[in-house]
């Protein structure tokens, strides 16, 4: 089954969206399950840890995942990187939400870098969550498909070039063509 893209409209009515929530802490798991609730948001799953969220997964591919970066075993980073490379994975191109209160630029780049659609900070508001589904919606980035990168493409229209990648002319190591 394949997973629907949200579409961007004027009003936003998200009742129709499916969410799996992943986070080793009951506490957020239900603290945003009640945010979206109150989004009128009524399908949404529950998984404590990475395995659980793959099984739900499976079972009926979210049309968006919420997650947290610190879980054990496996860790936010590491479940995206499964949901968007691994070869039994159901819903690759899946927007992904991750909400930590880890935020550094460099965990950022990370998580960027890993496939994530979104980094959303904690603390969570209902007026912050719902922000970041609304960019979630308008997102109109490309989905990329690469060796070394599978997710949406990574660049803004201001970002900085990535690692090792070379950019027209003007980056002085010769033509990109």
């Amino acid at each position: 089954m394949a997973t629907r893209k949200l579409e961007p409209q004027e009003a936003y009515d998200f009742s129709a969206v499916s969410v799996l929530i992943v986070d080793d802490s009951d506490h957020m798991l239900h603290l945003v399950q009640r945010l979206l609730f109150a989004m009128r948001i009524k399908n949404v799953r529950l998984a404590a840890d990475a395995a659980a969220a793959f099984a739900l997964m499976k079972a009926a591919p979210p049309d968006l995942i919420i997650l947290d970066w610190n879980m054990i075993p496996l860790d936010g980073i590491d479940f995206i990187r499964l949901v968007r490379r691994g070869i039994d994975s159901p819903c690759p191109e899946v927007p992904i939400l991750m909400l930590t209160a880890h935020t550094e630029a460099h965990r950022v780049l990370t998580a960027r870098d890993a496939g994530v659609s979104w980094v959303l900070a904690k603390p969570v508001s209902f007026k912050s969550l719902y922000g970041a589904l609304v960019r979630v919606v308008e997102d109109d980035r490309p989905f990329v498909r690469s060796e070394a990168y599978v997710g949406p493409e990574r660049r803004g229209k201001k970002a900085a070039p990535i690692a090792g990648e070379r950019r027209g002319k003007g980056s002085g190591k010769g033509k990109t063509r």
